[in-house]
């Protein structure tokens, strides 16, 4: 049986900075506060504004929810999901879905289909949709609900799943893997109540070798050349996303250092095992084949700096490069979170996918319409922080600027602390985290963030953790001056664990979004209490939460994109039965078949036409 890459398989913080368990513990008392309906705390906490947003309880009006206080409707009116587990998804009666663009699928209407089979060759993978679907966004073309650009994350794919060995044997093999990795940019129209693709210039597919660009602090330095020369391209381990206020995609990319390996002895640097950078990484084998990532090739000295940013798409320039925005750090990005903050600065809050690693914030320098009116990126110039969380509930956001005497005491200049974020971080006492994931904004401000859980998952289970937090939670703060302030006010949204034994329980939060209306939109990723991996909504005024959807044996259940009237939402499964048939043959129906399960999209709309989550 095939299992999907381990991401969480060691800890590359050896920092002594404050773990985020002692300020937790520190802390619990203000979570109760919130969750026991403290109306006075939750006042002094967020600010009258969000009273309702920080605990108040709440009449649903509809029979569904709890009925037990009067001050407002439930934003959750749909009839709970059961969670049977087993090789078919299943969804709230009052919700329909249907299943859209799996691995193989061509890029335009009438090319070369796999057919549930692995690609021949890279020239078949690129005109195909990729493997590990995970975070996407789409695009509406002129405002529509019904037609629109859909761009999406191929995060990962193992070597047997892919190739049907153990290994990758020649160049091409490893060829064929890149090319399921990346994004795909696809136009699709809804046409007699079905999506389909559409034959478009727009669609194509972004690689570990397209052609890339670099912008700001990092751009044109040392530390991104290499001897040999070559121009960058690439970008790898696609995880969550993001996107831009002037209509532009954002890709993460995380776990990067999965696919450099060694071909002669390899001790890594301090700062290259601060990025887990080993000899043999995920087990790819792409540095056997492939020069650039062979950590141990003086030619390729600094390949392994080009990967861990952020990556700017135009998914309405075709032929435009991918751009990788320096100025937001190199970590092991999840996903990024915009908004606009005081002055029209765009600020983008940022999570650093492992253990004991750090929550991240960015603001540009200027309003983000003057800048580009310059001809300037507003992901280009402006100030990275990272958080530190004390016992108060209170927050600083500490600048990873080299005008700090304890930055410049290690770093040469700004570059170089933005190539090793993590370890100017660490220098700075940032707090370290139980696996920061996806972010968001609420519409009143609040700043939500996944924390996934701080075990080894294949050591542990919902019922018998073995580490302190065995099945996550979910933070949120506010930050002061309208985003752009240093300081913030925090405190814990919902454990995971207090929703094991009731009927929405659930482990290990990793897909995140807020609706304009308030509601949060929560995604599995690891072992639940009962049951696959799912989908559930939250209320942030009552913590009422209830199952919307959930998915296949083995697989996670990732990536949140709305059309404009929040009518259809694109969800995606990936690694369904982690390859195996045996668990799942989807998208075909049941189990036990020839049939390799394949990554693929559901679309999910209400039976009456309703807003997603109502």
């Amino acid at each position: 049986m095939e299992t999907p890459v381990t991401v969480d398989d060691g800890i590359s913080n050896p920092s002594t900075n404050r773990p985020f368990q002692d300020v937790l513990a520190t802390n619990l008392s203000r979570r109760k506060a919130l969750i026991g309906g403290g109306a006075t705390a939750a006042i002094a906490f967020f600010g009258a504004s969000s009273v309702a947003e920080a605990g108040a309880p709440a009449k649903t009006g509809n029979g569904k929810g709890n009925g037990n206080a009067v001050f407002h409707n439930s934003l959750i009116g749909f009839a709970p999901c059961p969670n049977p587990g087993g090789p078919n998804p299943t969804i709230s009666d009052d919700y329909q879905y249907d299943v859209i663009i799996p691995w193989g699928t061509p890029l335009q209407p009438g090319g070369v289909d796999t057919n549930g089979g692995r690609p021949a060759s890279e020239a078949e993978a690129l005109q195909q949709i990729g493997l590990g679907h995970d975070g996407m966004h789409f695009f509406p073309i002129n405002g529509r609900s019904d037609h629109g650009i859909l761009c999406i994350n191929h995060e990962y794919g193992t070597t047997p799943h892919v190739l049907g060995k153990a290994f990758p044997e020649s160049l091409e093999d490893v060829r064929i893997s890149q090319a399921i990795h990346g994004n795909a940019v696809v136009e699709l129209k809804r046409t007699n109540g079905a999506w389909e693709r559409v034959a478009s210039s727009y669609n194509r597919r972004i690689t570990p070798n397209t052609p890339v660009t670099f912008d700001g602090p990092v751009a044109g330095h040392p530390l991104l050349d290499n001897p040999a020369g070559n121009a960058p391209a690439g970008t790898v381990n696609n995880c969550a996303n993001g996107s831009t206020p002037w209509g532009t995609y954002l890709t993460c990319e995380e776990n990067f250092n999965g696919y450099f390996g060694a071909n002669e002895t390899f001790t890594a640097t301090e700062r290259q095992a601060r990025y887990g950078l080993s000899s043999g990484g995920f087990g790819y084998g792409w540095h056997v084949f492939d020069e650039r990532f062979d950590l141990t090739n003086p030619d390729y000295a600094n390949e392994s700096n080009r990967f861990g940013w952020i990556v700017e798409i135009d998914p309405m320039s075709p032929t435009s490069a991918p751009v990788k925005h320096t100025a937001l750090g190199r970590v092991k990005h999840e996903g990024i979170a915009l908004t606009v903050g005081r002055g029209g600065r765009v600020v983008g809050y940022m999570g650093d996918d492992e253990r004991f690693d750090y929550i991240y914030k960015f603001v540009s320098a200027k309003n983000w319409k003057s800048m580009r009116a310059q001809g300037k990126s507003p992901l280009s110039e402006g100030q990275l922080f990272v958080a530190r969380f004390d016992d108060d509930g209170t927050g600083q956001w500490l600048e990873l600027t080299i005008d700090n005497p304890v930055l410049a005491a290690e770093f040469a200049d700004q570059a170089e602390v933005l190539v090793y974020a993590r370890r100017a971080a660490d220098l700075l006492g940032a707090t370290p985290m139980d696996r920061p994931e996806w972010t968001s904004v609420a519409p009143n401000g609040d700043v939500y963030c996944t924390l996934t859980n701080n075990t080894r998952r294949t050591e542990a289970n919902a019922a018998n953790p073995l580490a302190p937090n065995p099945d996550g939670h979910i933070i949120r703060w506010r930050d002061s001056d309208k985003h752009v302030g240093t300081s913030f006010e925090w405190d814990i949204f919902l454990i995971a664990q207090d929703s094991h034994g009731t009927e929405a329980a659930y482990g290990s939060p990793d897909g995140l979004w807020v609706d304009p209306d308030g509601r949060v939109f929560v995604q599995t990723d690891g072992d639940q209490p009962y049951g696959n991996n799912q989908m559930l909504v939250a209320d942030p005024k009552t913590k009422e939460i209830r199952r919307i959807f959930a998915g296949v044996d083995g697989d996670e259940i990732t990536g949140i994109a709305v059309t404009p009237d929040r009518r259809t939402m694109f969800v995606n499964t990936q690694h369904p039965g982690n390859g195996d048939p045996s668990s799942t043959n989807f998208p075909v129906p049941g189990a036990g078949g020839p049939e390799i399960p394949r990554d693929a999209t559901f679309v999910i709309t209400r039976k009456d036409g309703g807003v997603i989550g109502s």
